[in-house]
């Protein structure tokens, strides 16, 4: 009977071990976001549409 007791918190300290650790190497990740796109790219993009008569897919 001991025996059953022994292992099972044995599981327990285990399981909540892995999960603090889990837990702390998640929080220690680092968020990255994509830079926004240059404004000037976007006008020149815009001029150029325009120039070789796009209007936004419209036909």
């Amino acid at each position: 009977m001991w025996m059953v007791i022994v292992v099972c918190v044995a599981v327990v300290v285990a399981v909540l071990v892995l999960s603090l650790m889990t837990l702390n190497k998640g929080y220690g990740y680092k968020q990255t976001i994509d830079p926004l796109p240059d404004d000037r790219e976007n006008e020149e993009d815009d001029d150029n549409n325009k120039s070789q008569g796009h209007n936004g897919g419209n036909r």
